[in-house]
């Protein structure tokens, strides 16, 4: 943003709201804390990246968001995807899945794969990863109100394929704070949705120490409407507040933390988004060694994917975003993200067509195999702009996490609905300064094209005959399952709520037994209810 002094001069601030200088010196990062946390590739505090190699060694993981229809439209597309390059999956699953309901059920007509894979039963994971090698593509499942279900669901099928669950390796979305906040894909209430998190980290810790059962997003809660600094700072928030949880079941730090992960998004100015991730990787190291005494330094590391951004994508001049996912891909590579997952240029509109996914897939393998982003490690470091505003940024997150605390902690934030109030607002205010010119956005305030001259976008097409095959699938798998044993896995799972156990067992047992999505979710709503949403006027 840019404010006119007095004197005719510009101040100009970015949206994190620190002050951007016109020209910067050694001293600027003396007065902002000094190049004391900037360390070493590898080492403590971590602010140059996680390993002391990074991309000489092990280019980041390019995992694209995926996954339609039915789940062999989808088991198309993720061969398409790694055919032309793509080293890890990362599913996309429609809303029925989301909040717990089957294909067939009247809450779920006409929403049946069209965002996502649609999901019922453990049938439809053998069918999404028929022929695909769990060990050499990493899959990670976008997915948070059913997410414990569908965890199961992906661990039975790996284990059903022969593969060893303390060697497997993958991710689940399963950040429900975050839900509540921005996307708002919940089932139950706050604490027991936490629990649940809860329940899966503890489980995966004991029985698939490899997979990461949780990635923690700043991404939807930046798209929201929160500013670079707030995203980090909430997530951060949220990442506590869950290892709380876990703790208290003594579970030690640093037989969880390691697995904890993040998503995080990239579009905006590029310096202050690098910046972000760095000072961001710095200080979840010094929460995890200082707050919560780890000895393991793995424990501290901002395991991430980056790249998305979706909220930066225009309507207008759609092509234009071909341009804004290649700025936000190198934002990532510049940050150190270990995974990337590209926004296409058509995500504004509809489900990505395989060529709008080829373009963001060729623009990450640009970057890795022409540019340059994998000969030296964090090539921006001393700057005196970099090193300063890293320095601002980390300050800046410290300061909103110690205003969550003294509102009472994020949970109860969100409980109540302050901090969804507080987002909206700000979401309201910066569409505002998009409509009124304030904030500059190409192709929206800025160089207008008549609506002729726009570039056409294919869209993706509802198909009412993927909810005809997708529910004909459903009532074989119920026609052909035991329903008795189905039965009693429900009611276990049921009982091990209401005496508030780890239900992940109960879970894989029912998912094994081939219950439903809907199914195991109504015995979990019947213990724990419906969430509520509060509305602050």
């Amino acid at each position: 943003m840019i404010e006119i002094n007095p004197d005719g001069t510009k101040r100009i601030l970015n949206e994190s709201g620190i002050e951007v200088r016109p020209v910067y010196t050694a001293a600027d990062v003396e007065e902002t804390g000094g190049f004391d946390f900037v360390g070493e590739p590898g080492q403590y505090p971590f602010t140059r990246g996680i390993h002391s190699e990074m991309y000489r060694k092990r280019p980041w993981t390019m995992r694209q968001y995926a996954g339609f229809g039915n789940p062999v439209d989808t088991n198309k597309r993720f061969k398409y995807l790694i055919e032309n390059g793509q080293t890890g999956l990362n599913v996309a699953f429609d809303l029925a899945t989301q909040t717990g309901l089957d294909s067939d059920d009247v809450m779920a007509e006409g929403e049946v794969g069209r965002v996502g894979m649609a999901v019922d039963s453990l049938r439809d994971f053998e069918i999404a990863f028929d022929g695909i090698d769990l060990e050499e593509i990493t899959v990670s499942l976008t997915i948070n109100g059913s997410a414990a279900i569908l965890i199961a669901m992906y661990l039975a099928m790996a284990e059903k394929r022969g593969y060893d669950l303390k060697k497997l390796r993958g991710t689940a979305q399963n950040d429900i704070l975050k839900e509540f906040v921005g996307r708002g894909t919940w089932i139950f209430p706050v604490d027991p949705s936490v629990k649940l998190v809860g329940d899966t980290i503890e489980y995966c810790a004991e029985h698939a120490p490899k997979y990461s059962p949780v990635s923690v997003c700043g991404y939807h809660i930046r798209e929201s409407g929160c500013n670079p600094a707030e995203e980090m700072a909430y997530a951060f928030c949220i990442a506590k507040a869950y290892a709380d949880n876990v703790i208290k079941r003594g579970v030690p730090i640093d037989e969880f933390a390691n697995r904890l992960s993040y998503n995080i998004n990239s579009f905006g100015n590029i310096f202050e988004q690098v910046c972000k991730y760095r000072a961001g990787r710095s200080l979840w190291a010094k929460i995890i060694k200082e707050d919560y005494e780890a000895k393991d330094p793995k424990s501290g590391w901002l395991r991430m994917i980056a790249g998305g951004g979706g909220g930066g994508l225009t309507f207008e001049q759609p092509e234009v975003n071909i341009m804004r996912g290649a700025y936000y891909a190198l934002i990532s590579a510049f940050a150190g993200t270990q995974t990337m997952a590209l926004c296409s240029f058509d995500e504004a509109y509809t489900i990505p067509t395989e060529y709008s996914a080829r373009i963001s897939l060729r623009t990450m393998q640009l970057l890795q195999e022409e540019m340059g982003l994998c000969e030296t490690i964090d090539p921006l470091a001393g700057s005196y702009y970099v090193e300063t505003m890293t320095n601002q940024m980390r300050t800046r997150m410290e300061e909103i996490m110690a205003e969550v605390e003294e509102e009472g902690g994020i949970i109860e934030m969100i409980k109540d609905g302050r901090l969804q109030a507080k987002v909206s607002s700000q979401a309201y205010d910066m569409t505002r300064n998009i409509e009124s010119g304030d904030f500059p956005k190409v192709g929206v305030n800025r160089y207008r094209v008549d609506k002729e001259d726009e570039q056409e976008v294919e869209f993706h097409e509802y198909s009412e005959e993927d909810t005809r095959l997708q529910t004909d699938s459903l009532a074989k798998v119920r026609a052909n399952r035991d329903g008795k044993e189905v039965t009693r896995c429900l009611e276990q799972l049921s009982a091990d709520a209401k005496a508030d156990k780890n239900v992940m067992p109960a879970i894989m047992a029912a998912v094994k037994a081939y219950a439903t999505v809907g199914e195991m979710t109504n015995a979990l709503t019947e213990v724990y209810g419906h969430y509520e949403e509060p509305i602050l006027f």
